[in-house]
Order: C-alpha cells, then structure tokens, then sequence
C-alpha cells in the first residue's frame, strides 16, 4: 500500500520580511564574512522563479547550487523586483543566474544582458521543458529566454486579458529571436522524459567544462538548438537514437524532434560574447534540491523539489562551469577560442519563430480565482514576493508540486486536523479502486461535514471520478460531499471508490472542506 502523510494546511511558519537584495545564509562563519575582495553572484528573482512548483532561489530550492558558489569563494545574492535587470543592478556583479524565468524580459533587459556579457559579465539561462508554464500566463521559460512565445511572435500578448496587457510585467516586451542573435543558441520546444547521458564533450574540447562529469540527468528537459557554432557550442547531449517512448509523457507535441544525440541538439551549451561567456541548461531539475522555502504563489500549498543537484555528476558540472566563467579569456567567440566547432542544429519549421505554432490554446489549465500572476498581492500568504511572505516547512511533509485547484476562503467550520491517504500500491487508468482518508487531530466527538476528494495532474487538469454506489462514476473532478463523525481522539476514517483517467505521473491527491484545502499530496 501506499501511504502519505500530510501536515494540516492551518499550519503556519514564522513571518520575516526579506530586503529586496540579500545575501544567502552561509555554511560558515569564515564564509559569511563578506569581503571587500569577494566577487558576487546574483541570482535573478524578478521573472516568476518561484511560481508554481517552483522555488528557485538561493536559501530554498536551489540553496545547494548556492552553497557550491560560495564554496569556490563567491558571495551570493538575490536580485527581486520587476524588470531588475539593468546597467545598475547588474553592476559589479560577475555572474547572473537566470532560473527558469516565467515572465518575459523586456527589450531593455534583453539589451543590458548583451552589453553585460560583452563587457566580461558571465550569464547561465536555466531553463525546462515546453509548457512549463508554471504561472500560466501562457509564457513558459523556454519562449521567455528566447524572446518570443511559440505561435504568437507577431503578439506575444495574444489571448491576454486586459489587466494581463496592461501589467508592468508586459510593457516594454518585444517579440524577437534575440537570444539566437547574440549567442547563437535558443531552447527547443522538446520535452524528454527521464534520462542519464554520457554522450559529453571531452575536458579538451569543452574548455574543461566536462572534467570530472561522466553522466548528467535529465528529468522533463529541454534541448538546445546551435544557430551559430561560431558563437555557441554543445557540451552534454541526450543519448543518441531515442525512441517516441522516451520523451516526457506529457509532452504536448512530438515531445523528441530529431532522435537524439547531436541533432536534437545540446542539453548544456555555452557562448562567447565579447569579453563574456554564457552557459545555457535545458532542465532546472539537474539544478534543484529538496528544500523549498515557499509555499505556492496560486494557492497557498507546499511545495515538493528533488535532489538534482546531488544526481550523477550535475553537481560537479554546474560548479565547473562557475569555475569557467572565472577564468581570464581572451576569446571574443567560440571560434577564436580554438576548441572544435559544431555544426548546425537542424530545426523543424515550427521553430522559425515566424511559422511557429501554438498546440493547444493556453493556458493550460486556468489560474486560481483570484490569482493574478502579474500581482503580487494576490498571492497567497508564505509565498515569494506576497504581503506575508515565510519561509516554508523543508520537512518531507511538503505538498503536491504542480497543484492548480484552489483552497479559497474557508467556507466551513475552522479545522486543525491532520490527514493521510491510504491508495493501492499500483493503480491502473480506468480501474476502480479505494481511496480510504484517515483524518486526526480534529474535535473529539463532532461530525466533520463537507469534505471532497480530488485527483489531479500537475497544472490543475483533475483525472479522479469518485462513485457512490462503487459502479457509477460521475466525470473527473472532486467527489461528492462527505460526512464523517470523529471518535474520543478525534480521527475518523473516509473511504472513496475512485479511478483515475491517467497514471498517476505528475498527480496530486486533496481533501477540501468546502473550498478550503485540509490536505494535499503529491502521488508521483
């Protein structure tokens, strides 16, 4: 059987309130001791780094790249805001990290970050997979980082809203191909699935990139297309000859464009530009660690990372390419830098930004009512950037990942009970099985009304159907209302008949009472 415990959601972790730029916590006390002689690492937090499932950030979901930084003798910040990258918030800094962005950057960010480079800045772009669009304003990294969003380069804001145009966020943003114009690389729109690969560029022919690194991971990545080899080069690539299977199963097209290997291009590049270099990553999951910080922008719910960063050797790539961007170099271009150049990367033509096509209407899924990605003050209380921002619980009781259904107001009497769900150890699609809900921690003695069961995938779409008479199933989405009457400890039990449209890949399980959320889980 599988069991998952939850914490209730009416816990709440201690409030601070965070300078808009500061420094991550230190391993040490020789290292927290910031000198004058100390270059500085700015990671971005000003494009939507931490909606969604996501929590990249410095003293959370990617503390361990951080900590690796100021291990190589660098002092660490964060940079938040809107449209915080500029001449002056860029100044003195001697690399940028860029997490997987989900607001688009503005024309005159684009412009800082080239002059930046140019003048001897470093920049490594982390991004994901296509339709990772974790704040579902239809702009997933991959489109951000380029420059324009796939099928609608003549308007990026096609289907917004008026508040959506209208934002801050959106004013200034230019549809273009600029990242393929000044380094010679964009992001695909491919989406491959779970992956080790060995298929990496020697130490010699990566500038000692690869030293050390035999195999990468990649978990729902994205690949790099080569434009220019005189400006970019491949470092690590999928393995070759990959088959339909193995691209990521919620991938939204093809999801694998030219079978691997060199042609679907690299996984990890780097670019020369001036007196700069940049690095480019097609998956934030070789980066991340399990310890989020924040709860969820959207909803409010915990968030669940993973141990990337500790996997194969992405750790020891990641801190030698912080050491690459330290050294000297005189290189103006790859091919100045004497290092074999690649070829081409052959693109199919949807990925002409021109003839692209959108797959499916977006959103994904829809927002949280109520939510507003361009707003923070519609953000839920622990998130990132909201009005009661803390940090949240790093236990291995964290919530689901990719939760999109709302805990709303509480509508029902107060609670502060605890849950678990009980589930099959191997639920089928399209099979019955029992769900059995064990409640704690509520009044002694008191019947608990209105609760609901849902399943659902990870950006909101439900795949549980529920039955009351265990035959009957009514369409995906939460069951019907519950009734339970707890015991002399206040634990009761509820057992649901359900089945699940889907597999349970990227599913989250919740209990509602009424719309207030009691309990949610991640099931992959």
């Amino acid at each position: 059987m599988k069991i998952v415990k939850v914490l209730g959601s009416t816990l709440l972790a201690s409030m601070f309130i965070v300078t808009t730029v500061h420094s991550a916590q230190a391993t040490t006390a020789e290292q927290s001791e910031a000198t004058s002689g100390q270059q500085t690492i700015l990671f971005d937090n000003s494009h939507g780094q931490t909606a969604g499932a996501a929590d990249w950030v410095i003293d959370g979901g990617f503390s361990d790249y951080a900590d690796s930084m100021k291990s190589q003798g660098y002092q660490v910040k964060e940079l938040d805001g809107q449209a915080n990258i500029n001449e002056d918030s860029l100044s003195g800094a001697k690399t940028l990290v860029i997490p997987e962005a989900n607001i688009p950057f503005k024309a005159t960010e684009q412009q800082a970050l080239v002059n930046y480079v140019k003048n001897g800045g470093n920049v490594i772009f982390i991004s994901d997979h296509y339709n990772a669009d974790r704040n579902l304003n239809r702009i997933d990294s991959s489109e951000a980082m380029n420059g324009y969003r796939r099928g609608a380069y003549n308007d990026m804001t096609k289907d917004m809203s008026s508040g959506e145009k209208n934002s801050k966020a959106m004013q200034g943003v230019q549809s273009s191909d600029w990242l393929s114009q000044n380094f010679g690389v964009k992001f695909r729109y491919n989406a491959l699935g779970d992956l080790n690969t060995q298929n990496i560029e020697s130490s010699e022919n990566s500038f000692g990139i690869t030293k050390g690194v035999n195999s990468v991971s990649m978990h729902s990545g994205s690949t790099l297309a080569i434009t220019d080899p005189e400006k970019a080069k491949g470092i690590v690539y999928a393995p070759e000859n990959l088959s339909s299977s193995q691209k990521w199963s919620h991938a939204v097209d093809q999801g694998i464009y030219n079978g691997g290997g060199k042609k679907e291009g690299p996984y990890v590049a780097v670019s020369k530009l001036g007196k700069g270099k940049a690095a480019f990553v097609g998956d934030s999951s070789m980066v991340e660690d399990s310890s989020p910080k924040y709860k969820r922008e959207d909803n409010g719910s915990s968030k669940k990372t993973y141990d990337g960063f500790k996997e194969q050797d992405n750790g020891q790539l990641l801190k030698n390419i912080t050491e690459w961007f330290g050294k000297s170099d005189d290189a103006t271009s790859i091919k100045d830098s004497g290092v074999k150049l690649d070829e081409k990367t052959p693109l199919l033509d949807f990925e002409q930004p021109e003839n692209s096509t959108e797959p499916q209407k977006e959103p994904w899924s829809q927002p949280e009512e109520g939510y507003k990605w361009y707003d923070r003050s519609t953000f839920k209380p622990g998130s990132y950037g909201s009005e009661q921002q803390s940090g949240g619980d790093n236990t291995s009781d964290n919530g689901g990942s990719g939760d999109s259904d709302n805990g709303g107001t509480n509508d029902a009497p107060s609670t502060s009970g605890d849950a678990s769900f009980v589930l099959p150890q191997d639920v089928q699609p399209n099979e019955p099985f029992k769900v059995t809900v064990k409640l704690s921690g509520f009044e002694k003695n008191t019947t608990v009304n209105d609760l609901s069961v849902g399943i659902y995938k990870d950006g909101g779409q439900q795949i549980g159907s529920f039955s009351n008479d265990g035959s009957t199933f009514g369409n995906p989405g939460y069951s019907a209302k519950q009734s339970v009457k707890t015991d002399d400890n206040g634990t009761a039990t509820l057992t649901l008949t359900a089945k699940v449209s889907d597999d349970l890949s990227g599913a989250n399980i919740r209990l509602k009472q009424g719309s207030k959320a009691i309990a949610t889980q991640s099931l992959d």
